[in-house]
């Protein structure tokens, strides 16, 4: 059982009881950058707004040579869900039966606390330590995620200020602390398809050309593609269709229009243009009349082993006796955003079994452990 006066511990709570609910930060922010300030770091507030509104983010560097290692995380939370479910308040946490409890326990407020008492021991050990440590940290990683990490990587790629190492701490564990570690993500594409028709009355059928019925010609046909086989790091490319409406209301209608909406989760086998092109090639074989809208969601990417996976698995294994497995599943996270640039990234956070949950926990011994992982690769890379 860690002590009640565990920093990591102490600040961890600090945070999860400000009511950060997507986007809002709610100090989160400010009870990061007022303890980095006083180590060093200089802190810029960059904040974005759009049609969603504003959202906070901050970028907070130590140092001005590479390389650069940078932590990445978000402050914001998801909704609670039904508050009578939840066996203590989720915004007071709560220690019961060997574990923490409260919203954003997981994901991911116990990873931004032991960033912050990693990077306070290490930079006590080694006040002249070489590169960079800096941190990027938003309000709206759980929302649209259009004026958080997108916006800071755009401008810090317009300077021309580069992440060599970049540790996002979503929660990637599966069973304990540090068994997976996400070294990348598969990409996230989706797509409205709306078959056209012609309305007409059901007594009447052969007047009209029922588009729902289109819909099982359809769906078989792209459910038979084989996207790719996958490889050494990612499963085959995934297509699920999550929705299907068509229909006027009236039970004597034929509609005009049935609208299919589905997503493909995709490897670095195929490409979006590459999926779009299987996708067209299908529609038009069986001769419909369709409109398509595509929403890229991100795009995959993957670290391979290197200094950034070595460094991560060395400090596992240090403090929790185990070897780490790699992995790029789940969904998307910002990691999207900042593989691009060219940093290698990997995601390394508490177990994910209760994120977005009711009762989301994590074990009372994580935020220490967390914080001595997260310094054992603070000093791997940068002494």
């Amino acid at each position: 059982m860690p002590r009640q006066d565990d920093a990591t511990l102490a600040l961890t709570k600090q945070l999860i009881a400000a009511q950060s609910v997507t986007p809002n930060d709610a100090g989160c922010q400010m009870l990061m950058t007022e303890r980095l300030s006083v180590i060093g770091f200089e802190i810029e507030a960059l904040n974005f707004s759009d049609k969603h509104g504003t959202v906070q983010n901050f970028w907070a560097r130590r140092g001005t040579d590479g390389p650069c290692l940078a932590f990445a995380g978000h402050t914001d939370v998801v909704p609670i869900g039904d508050l009578k479910r939840w066996h203590s308040d989720p915004f007071e946490p709560t220690e019961r039966d060997g574990m923490l409890y409260g919203r954003g326990a997981a994901d991911m407020k116990t990873s931004l606390a032991a960033f912050v008492t990693a990077i306070e021991q290490f930079v006590t050990e080694h006040p002249n330590h070489a590169g960079s440590i800096a941190l990027l940290i938003t309000s709206d990683e759980e929302g649209p995620s259009t004026c958080g990490t997108v916006k800071v990587i755009e401008t810090l790629e317009a300077r021309n200020e580069k992440i060599d190492y970049c540790l996002v701490g979503e929660p990637s564990s599966t069973k304990q602390l540090g068994d997976v570690i996400k070294n990348g993500r598969r990409g996230s594409l989706g797509c409205e398809l709306t078959i056209i028709g012609h309305q007409g009355h059901v007594a009447y059928p052969h007047l009209a050309d029922n588009p729902i019925h289109h819909c099982g010609r359809v769906i078989t046909a792209l459910t038979e593609i084989e996207w790719d086989q996958g490889n050494e790091y990612f499963p085959p490319t995934s297509f699920q269709i999550s929705n299907i409406a068509g229909g006027t209301g009236a039970t004597n209608v034929i509609p005009a229009t049935t609208t299919l909406t589905f997503n493909l989760r995709f490897s670095t086998e195929i490409d979006e243009e590459g999926i779009k092109r299987k996708v067209i090639s299908t529609l038009d074989a069986l001769d419909l009349e369709y409109e398509m809208e595509w929403n890229l969601y991100g795009l995959p990417f993957l670290t391979e082993k290197g200094s950034l996976v070595t460094a991560c698995t060395k400090a596992i294994k240090s403090e929790c006796g185990i070897d780490t497995v790699l992995s790029t599943s789940g969904g998307t996270s910002d990691g999207r955003f900042i593989a691009p640039t060219g940093a290698q990234v990997v995601e390394l956070g508490p177990v994910n079994e209760t994120i977005h949950k009711v009762n989301e926990c994590v074990a009372l011994e994580t935020p220490a452990k967390l914080s001595r992982i997260y310094a054992g690769i603070l000093r791997e890379l940068l002494t």
